[in-house]
């Protein structure tokens, strides 16, 4: 896919606020790949903690002062904006592929007259029930070079409701790393003595919804000596220790804050659990099939349930309710051969996410665009 006229064009990345979720593990899986394939590419972001991550020929472009990254993404979105302004009036032979911001990049790209991709984790609808909001979305999205999505659901969604075409490629997923980093040795924090171990990993945000994990987890106490984690940091965690200390569920779950490499936790598990209210691909139900976990996920729009291929590799259950989750854990747990089938059948279909074969994807839509 690669030529020599793509090396004339400059790649700028932009992603404001990085936090760790799985967005941002896409972000730096293709990041890190397509530093290869240009000279110079450069990553405007407000969140300068992550440098270490990404490949060292990355041209970092954040603000001076590391304090913007302790601000929300508001903040964020505004100083990486000037700096992405600044920036394309120096570089004026670039092609941006957007992350994040999507409306403001693509109103800065079209004043620019530079051409830009965007890529969405998720549906741009799903954030907010204003209608004024949702017509800015078709409008501005329309003035995209490009559009990217992670799962056809979500093409689907964008063709419905904004009548926008978008080119589906899925969340790389690199089998053997995921693998390899489950192999290492972490302290087991799930009570031994317990029969069933779950686990849910996730933003501790409204849109993960953990709260109807734990209302789950005070039903199914009494019926199943359990033990679960919840992995991630966030803004509800004072408003899940509450719940928890309020229902005695201390002795069940722990919250162990975000964990760079959360594979091992997973592999100690029995079950993942996943009850948002919306996604786009999470990756951590890949993450869990490539590691052969059940999975018990929301039937949120798009995303789990064309990844467990509509409850054929996995269980899903009505979204906010937690006696259907219970139920679905319950059943699940006591019949270990349906259990494994499906789990057999999930890994079989794995290679639907291949890093490689999507990776590549991506290069070939910039290296389109960069010679029309």
């Amino acid at each position: 896919f690669l030529n020599k006229n793509m090396k004339t064009k400059k790649l700028i990345i932009f992603m404001p606020s990085i936090e760790g979720g799985g967005a941002d593990k896409n972000l730096f899986i293709i990041t890190n790949y397509l530093v290869e394939k240009f000279d110079n590419i450069k990553l405007i972001t407000s969140s300068s903690k992550y440098k270490k991550i990404f490949n060292k020929k990355i041209n970092f472009l954040s603000p001076r002062i590391s304090v913007w990254s302790k601000f929300g993404r508001n903040l964020k979105n505004i100083i990486s904006l000037i700096i992405l302004i600044k920036t394309l009036i120096k570089n004026r032979n670039s092609i941006v592929l957007s992350f994040q911001a999507n409306l403001y990049a693509i109103l800065i790209c079209k004043i620019l007259s530079i051409k830009i991709i965007t890529r969405s984790n998720s549906f741009p609808g799903d954030w907010t029930k204003s209608n004024f909001k949702k017509f800015l979305f078709k409008t501005i999205y329309k003035m995209a070079d490009e559009r990217i999505v992670n799962s056809i659901g979500s093409k689907k969604r964008f063709l419905k409701h904004y009548n926008l075409s978008s080119v589906c490629i899925y969340n790389p997923l690199n089998l053997k790393e995921i693998i390899k980093l489950s192999k290492i040795k972490k302290k087991n924090l799930f009570n031994k003595k317990a029969s069933l171990k779950l686990i849910s990993v996730g933003r501790l945000s409204e849109e993960k919804d953990h709260l109807t994990f734990l209302k789950s987890i005070l039903y199914l106490k009494s019926k199943i000596n359990l033990s679960a984690l919840i992995v991630g940091e966030g803004l509800l965690k004072k408003n899940l220790l509450e719940f928890i200390k309020k229902n005695k569920l201390n002795e069940i779950v722990k919250l162990t804050g975000y964990k760079k490499n959360p594979y091992p936790y997973i592999k100690q598990a029995n079950f993942l659990v996943l009850t948002s209210l919306h996604e786009g691909l999470p990756n951590i139900l890949l993450e869990a099939i490539a590691l052969k976990k059940f999975v018990v996920s929301s039937n949120c729009e798009t995303g789990p349930k064309e990844i467990l291929i509509n409850g054929k590799a996995g269980a899903l259950f009505k979204v906010k309710s937690y006696l259907d989750l219970s139920n679905k854990i319950l059943f699940f747990h006591k019949n270990k051969k349906i259990r494994d089938k499906k789990v057999q059948f999930g890994y079989s279909k794995i290679n639907r996410f291949d890093s490689d074969k999507n990776l590549k994807n991506y290069l070939k839509i910039i290296n389109i665009l960069s010679n029309s």
